[in-house]
């Protein structure tokens, strides 16, 4: 069956009859506490109920997440419902200090606090430092995490290193989705969402018992949205949306201590996509008649349909795609062995498989024709915890190991204006098309990743209102790589010639394979890495009164090794410089503090935690001017800081009224950082030489300067990281008021929602040109609910404000064109929720 069909019954299945709708949204504070879900009608009577208790899982055990001491960002699954936040790249809204970038799925990166995944470099060697995690099954690749939300029950955003419970992929912190479980009584929701740009979503969902012991919840979702780019090329729009994913559940209760779970899922997102505007251009040291406006002169007739990024028009010209598809299947089991001993175990199956197509020179120019890496991935993963508890303490062990295999098979193909854009005007062969036409590389990239850890958490009552909570994690990683690119030309005599780097290699001297040697050659290298790390931390909580709780942590957490699967540099022979193949671990010290309060009868919640996170052996995007070449790989900065303040405050002052506020100053930069990678604007000159691993001789020219001379690298040091607002903040409310429609008792209610950041860089080395101006969103929605249906209608970025998700330089990163990926405009719509 097609997708098209598929996703055809879906909606058909969703659409509205009589049946009742999913509970009510509320407007919990999306990173305190959540108010405790109450009926979905209020009493008549306007009492003013407290925000209740918000369990989490935060700890791997249940626990109040006022109680827990470490920032813990919860938002429920009707919270998400009613704002609208269906997938991972919503949730910044709603979590000041999360950062969600994306080209496409694999070139995706989420970091917290400004910290997480190097920024503008796609690797397969590397891991990011946020884990995410649906229902305690671990997802190795973010691309594998971009699925539509369906059927969660909350999501939990836990802030700053979280190495000891959830392992060394968790730097930055971790994402924590628990969605809801098999019910022995049956039920269901259903929901139909259209709005303009053709958008289209339904979503159901059932649950309900198979037999005495068997119970089962069977979800599904599709969204459809029209492109919002035209692409004058193609005449077609295009960064359209595209999915549908389905998820089951089986819960077994094999005896009233213990219930085995089988779950599984299958994801595909097909959408036409992805593709940049022109952003601008900024000059750079590359002698003017190399830079964009030169280069688009040597094509007459050409020129770019709009120099408006906010006119959402691009004219590339190759091929899109971005179809992305993943699924799993996992088993969960929980043995309640007495009162006091329970043992968990995790078994899980994810996979991976992504199949794009690209345009890598952000023009409507054949260029590259080709820019695609299409990869597989399986993993395999097993958690065993168990958990006792004790007279005035609980402690939880647990075991981990984890195997990915990561097999990627691209292709890099130059057109027939290859030679124009890419070659030195004052060379002949920049003139003949046929000297960079047709320029191939097939990449074979291979990655085998296994991890093993032991771990272990204790929480000990020192005093009723005193607790100490020590932990610790031992882990052991092994990864073997190969990357083999094969490039191939034609050479002058019309024959083809694999492109070598090796001096004295077949055709090494003809003028075209020099050429093209100078563009990309042919490498292979085998890298492998492996290391035990340890990583512990201290968790401190006083219960200074009722509902007043003092924190305060020290981690000590690791990102583990990696291996360079892009390339790397090669010396003067042409061979591979290994050095640069591996990357060493980020050694973390993590300190935080913080303060957790409700008041007026919990109808306020204030939290308020400070923060400093110090990293060495940073893994960054670099320039390789220590080895004396220059070419983009991922290394290590010596060292990066993060450091800042968070607030969340929320009120619930009646039933009839709520709201919420949360705000992060977050000041996060390298500390040292010597060999940086040139900005635009100081790149593209006359290199000049390296000297030392930090140091190189001469004078740089002025930045934008055309003709000037380079850095081989700068001192990023004091400067900002990229992707991180130094200010950001979430705001809304709702009010509600009790009506009647067509003899429904219910409620009317309007919901306003906000956010803000400041400016932020899109480069690994802050630039004058990529810095991304900060903006607002403001997003309204109004509807009357009862305990059987919701029906809203909802506006998002209602103002229709202008912003910038992503900025970066293009084709070679000095010709002075700068590419921008524009936000969503404002979209509208309206929705209908059904419980049954």
């Amino acid at each position: 069956m097609s997708l098209v069909a598929v996703k055809g019954l879906l909606l058909l299945a969703a659409s509205p009859q009589v049946y009742a709708a999913a509970e009510p949204p509320r407007v919990p504070a999306p990173v305190a506490a959540a108010p405790a879900e109450d009926d979905p009608v209020p009493a008549a009577e306007d009492e003013a109920p407290g925000q209740g208790d918000i369990t989490v899982t935060a700890r791997r055990r249940q626990e109040n997440v006022q109680q827990v001491p470490i920032a813990v960002s919860v938002v429920s699954g009707a919270t998400l419902d009613a704002q609208g936040t269906y997938n991972l790249s919503r949730l910044t809204q709603l979590t000041p200090t999360l950062q969600f970038y994306s080209q496409n799925p694999r070139n995706t990166f989420i970091n917290i606090r400004g910290i997480g995944a190097p920024f503008g470099l796609t690797n397969d060697g590397f891991e990011q430092g946020v884990g995410i995690y649906i229902d305690d099954v671990y997802y190795n690749r973010i691309a594998s995490a971009t699925l539509d939300f369906v059927d969660v029950e909350r999501i939990e955003t836990l802030r700053g290193p979280q190495g000891t419970l959830y392992g060394k992929n968790t730097t930055a912190g971790a994402i924590n989705i628990t969605t809801q479980a098999p019910s022995f009584e049956f039920g269901g929701k259903a929901e139909v969402s259209l709005g303009n740009l053709d958008f289209k979503q339904g979503k159901v969902s059932v649950t309900g018992p198979l037999a005495e012991n068997l119970a089962v919840r069977l979800s599904a979702t599709a969204t459809d949205r029209r492109g919002t780019l035209y692409n004058t090329t193609q005449r077609r729009f295009i960064q359209s949306q595209d999915s549908v994913g389905v998820r089951g559940s089986l819960l077994w209760k094999v005896k009233p201590d213990l219930d085995i779970t089988l779950s599984g899922d299958w994801n595909l997102q097909d959408p036409i996509c992805c593709a940049f505007t022109y952003g601008s251009y900024g000059p750079t040291q590359r002698p003017a008649n190399r830079q964009y406006p030169g280069l688009v002169s040597y094509f007459p007739g050409y020129a770019v349909p709009s120099t408006n990024p906010y006119d959402r028009v691009t004219d590339v010209d190759a091929e899109l795609r971005a179809r992305n598809e993943h699924g799993g299947l996992s088993a969960r089991l929980v043995w309640d062995i007495d009162d006091a001993n329970t043992l968990t175990s995790i078994s899980a199956w994810r996979y991976w498989d992504w199949t794009p197509a690209n345009d890598r020179d952000y023009t409507g120019l054949p260029i590259y024709t080709k820019v695609n890496n299409p990869t597989k991935q399986n993993q395999y993963t097993q958690e065993f915890r168990f958990n006792h508890q004790g007279s005035g303490f609980d402690v939880t062990f647990g075991l981990f190991g984890f195997h990915q295999k990561i097999r990627t098979s691209g292709i890099q193909e130059t057109g027939p204006a290859a030679s124009r854009w890419l070659l030195a005007p004052t060379s002949a062969l920049s003139t003949n098309p046929a000297v960079l036409n047709n320029v191939v590389a097939v990449n074979d990239i291979r990655l085998d990743n296994t991890s093993i850890a032991a771990f272990g958490k204790l929480n000990w009552e020192v005093t009723d209102r005193f607790v100490v909570s020590p932990g610790v994690r031992i882990n052991y990683d092994k990864k073997d790589g190969l990357y083999n690119s094969v490039v191939t030309g034609t050479a002058s005599n019309g024959t083809r010639q694999v492109v070598s780097p090796v001096p004295g290699s077949p055709s090494y001297n003809d003028p075209w394979t020099a050429a093209q040697r100078g563009i990309q050659a042919s490498q292979f290298f085998e890298p492998e890495f492996s290391a035990w790390n340890l990583s512990y931390d201290l968790n401190l909580r006083y219960e200074l009164a009722d509902d007043i709780n003092l924190y305060a942590t020290y981690s000590r957490a690791f990102k583990t090794g990696g291996i360079n699967l892009n390339g790397v540099p090669a010396d003067a022979n042409g061979a591979p410089i290994l050095a640069a193949a591996t990357i060493k671990p980020e050694k973390v010290d993590h300190f935080e503090g913080g303060i957790k309060t409700q008041f007026w009868d919990r109808r306020i919640t204030f939290n308020l935690t400070g923060f400093w996170t110090d990293i060495k052996d940073f893994q960054a995007n670099v320039s390789n001017g220590q080895f004396g070449t220059v070419r983009g790989y991922l290394a290590n900065a010596e060292k990066v800081r993060s450091r800042g303040l968070e607030a969340d405050f929320s009120v619930r002052p009646s039933a009839r009224f709520n709201a919420y506020a949360t705000g992060a100053f977050t000041d996060a930069e390298y500390v040292k950082f010597c060999d940086a990678p040139p900005p635009p604007e100081l790149s593209g000159g006359t290199t000049l030489p390296a000297t030392g691993p930090c140091s190189y001789s001469g004078v740089v020219g002025a930045p934008g300067q055309p003709g000037g001379n380079s850095p081989p690298f700068v001192d990023a040091s004091g400067q900002d990281l990229p992707g991180v607002s130094k200010w950001a903040f979430s705001w809304g409310a709702e009010a509600n008021t009790e009506g009647n429609v067509f003899g429904e008792a219910g409620q009317f209610y309007l919901g306003y929602d906000g956010s803000y950041r400041s400016d932020w860089s899109s480069n690994p080395t802050p630039s004058i040109y990529t810095n991304v101006d900060g903006y607002s969103l403001h997003n309204f929605r109004a509807g009357f609910r009862t305990d059987k249906f919701d029906l809203f209608a909802w506006v998002r970025n209602a103002f229709d404000q202008d912003y910038i998700d992503l900025l970066l330089a293009g084709t070679g990163g000095n010709t002075g064109l700068i590419a921008a990926q524009v936000g969503d405009p404002q979209t509208f719509g309206g929705t209908v929720k059904l419980n049954f």
